[in-house]
């Protein structure tokens, strides 16, 4: 049963083809919208693929394993899927709560839509348009456990009250580097607060703004077919989509796990060697299909 999501304010050739785990603590699976069945998985190397469709919508399926709650920060081509920026394990994601299973169908644009999430050329994905085509091909969730909540409690300073005391009738407490001068300063307790939980993006148009890529980068070298990427992930039409927010504080600035999942069409999975053509497409042509001259057809 699915929940709704809360977003943080601060993701060798096998001879079996069934379904992998993808991820221990969160799994990662692949859905196609429009004919409403999960992808296969296929694993080679071990590594992680996907053979989707051009054309068809997708969603992101996320499974949490464990009995809290947990963080995913979503990356498709190399783009957070919430704000937009270029991917990094310490931005903004979902917070999953207990053994919650969530559906991640877009590019957030703000807590109440989402632009779904389509397959198409490299040309015309989000990525691509954007300038950042270079990680084109491949879904990753940088999975995050909550830090335990820590409870402090403050005792009277009386040194500190009477000195306080003394100083009264003078010029302002703090003026000259005092105790308010002091308060103005982020303590190191409210610094690592703002590491463990990035700002949420904001919830208006433009959140997914692009970040263009710098002048004179290097150019792609033209690829063969096994190494080509065929397919990306386009930004497709707007859809209702609602979120909430919540605050989550990281237990530690390194995920807990890492999932990767690649994807290209079924032709680049083939020529990559990750999965076997059907029997009847692995016959090669013979130059020599007969060896005498057959009779012709009667009138």
């Amino acid at each position: 049963m699915k929940r709704s999501l809360a977003l943080s304010i601060g993701l060798a050739l096998t001879a079996a083809y069934g379904q992998a785990q993808a991820g221990n603590l969160v799994d990662l699976s692949v859905t196609d919208l429009d004919t409403g069945k999960e992808l296969r998985v296929y694993r080679n190397g071990g590594k992680f693929y996907v053979a989707g469709t051009p054309g068809h919508r997708y969603a992101l399926e996320l499974d949490n394993r464990s009995s809290g709650r947990v963080l995913a920060v979503v990356s498709v081509d190399g783009v957070n899927a919430v704000t937009g920026q270029t991917a990094g394990p310490l931005q903004s994601g979902y917070v999953l709560g207990a053994y919650e299973n969530a559906e991640i169908r877009g590019w957030r644009k703000n807590l109440s839509e989402s632009a779904e999430f389509v397959f198409t050329s490299v040309p015309k994905s989000y990525a691509g348009r954007t300038g950042r085509p270079q990680n084109v091909g491949v879904i990753g969730i940088a999975v995050f456990r909550e830090a335990t909540p820590r409870y402090e409690y403050s005792y009277p300073n009386w040194r500190e009250q009477n000195e306080r005391d003394d100083y009264a009738g003078n010029e302002p407490y703090g003026a000259k580097g005092g105790r308010e001068a002091q308060d103005a300063r982020p303590s190191t307790e409210s610094a690592q607060g703002q590491a463990a939980a990035p700002a949420a993006p904001m919830a208006k148009d433009g959140a997914l703004a692009a970040r263009a890529a710098p002048s004179g980068a290097a150019k792609p070298r033209d690829y063969d077919r096994r190494e080509r990427q065929e397919l990306g992930t386009g930004h497709g039409e707007r859809r209702y989509d609602p979120v909430g927010s919540t605050e989550f504080r990281r237990a530690s600035n390194t995920p807990d796990e890492v999932v990767t999942m690649y994807y290209d069409d079924w032709n680049g999975l083939v020529a990559r060697g990750v999965v076997e053509p059907p029997r009847w497409q692995r016959r090669q042509p013979d130059p020599f299909p007969v060896t005498f001259v057959p009779d012709p057809p009667r009138w």
